[in-house]
């Protein structure tokens, strides 16, 4: 099985240094272009499904993206950013991920608990879509997800590692 992870576009809240966890969030100019032409690279790329996160930014980049496209999309809350709970909205540089690996954020969730919810909705798509290429496009838990699960990566070693944006990341499952 081929995954290929996108991240949602570029929000009016990435732009403000914002972290919008379980807030809709929507995309910015600069986002809607990304969109499209995440489109424009993906629509003819052999997928046989897209899953996404049911969030409004991750939504909106999907629906920009494939309008015109036949392909079955999916969305599952599994698949959402962490939920920063109090903190969904608040300044990115607060948000302080390694004090949250176990501890839930005030009325929302850890960064644990928010992986195994992603890691739930992939197997479900491993298992009902093998030998399928599948795209999923998400968050930075999203990400973190994938990498736990595929490539054995622990949470340390997730939140050390710089994050640094690229054109869709590639994952093969046997």
């Amino acid at each position: 099985m081929e995954l290929v992870y996108e991240t949602h576009s570029l929000t009016e809240d990435n732009e403000r240094g914002l972290a919008t966890g379980w807030l809709p969030g929507r995309l910015s100019e600069v986002g809607r272009e990304q969109a499209r032409l995440l489109g424009d690279r993906r629509r003819d790329d052999g997928l046989a499904a897209i899953f996404s996160s049911d969030l409004l930014r991750a939504r909106q980049t999907v629906e920009i993206a494939f309008r015109d496209v036949s392909i079955p999309v999916f969305f599952d809350w599994r698949l959402r950013e962490c939920d920063y709970g109090a903190m969904n909205g608040g300044p990115i540089t607060e948000l302080d991920r390694r004090s949250h690996f176990d501890v839930p954020y005030p009325h929302g969730e850890s960064w644990r608990e928010a992986i195994a919810r992603i890691e739930s909705s992939v197997r479900d798509v491993m298992l009902r879509w093998q030998g399928s290429r599948v795209l999923i496009v998400g968050h930075m838990a999203t990400h973190w997800g994938l990498d736990h699960l595929l490539l054995g990566r622990s949470i340390e070693e997730l939140e050390a590692a710089p994050f640094a944006w690229q054109e869709g990341w590639e994952y093969r499952s046997t």
